[in-house]
């Protein structure tokens, strides 16, 4: 009985989200993310840019920041908590010097994005689905595909440090 239960609320939980979302175009998807049940949302491609950032370390990208009309609106006001509805894009590329700047400074000073890496990553906000990670789903998906259990498992601790800003590492860039 209880996982009859289970399986019924899974099932309604999943419903909400899969009805506004499905595979963008042009991308391998489908597929759901093992653990929060996202999938690539149609046309996020088409979102408007919140921000950007140069990640280093060990996984030295730049980023450009997408948001659905409902992330562009709170980012841009300053208000949070982000409201039910929210969803952030993360895209990645590895960066390549531009050889034409070394010639133009006598040093290498300009970059440009190069390859996608680090897959694409997505924020979803639905408090009622999510609750137990500050009201966020979170998903990844590299070449199309899901991520593993264990890297959907690294989000929400990283994410938990910014609690004040309602879990959004982000800033809007006017």
């Amino acid at each position: 009985m209880k996982r009859i239960v289970f399986m019924l609320v899974a099932v309604a939980a999943l419903d909400g989200l899969l009805a506004y979302t499905g595979p963008a175009s042009g991308e391998a998807g489908g597929e759901t993310a093992p653990i929060f049940a996202i999938k690539i949302p149609q046309g996020y491609r088409d979102w408007r840019l919140l921000s950007v950032a140069h990640e280093v370390g060990s996984l030295n990208d730049l980023r450009a920041i997408l948001g659905n009309d409902v992330a562009v609106k709170v980012s841009r006001e300053g208000t949070l908590p982000y409201p039910e509805g929210t969803m952030i894009a993360r895209l990645a590329w590895n960066y390549l010097p531009l050889a034409e700047s070394e010639e133009a400074f006598g040093h290498l000073q300009s970059f440009v994005a190069g390859q996608p890496k680090n897959g694409v990553q997505f924020m979803v906000k639905d408090s009622g689905k999510y609750a137990s990670t500050g009201g966020w789903g979170f998903a990844q998906f590299d070449d199309g595909k899901p991520a593993s259990e264990a890297v959907h498992n690294t989000c929400f601790p990283c994410h938990s440090i910014v609690k004040a800003r309602d879990f959004v590492f982000n800033r809007y860039a006017p």
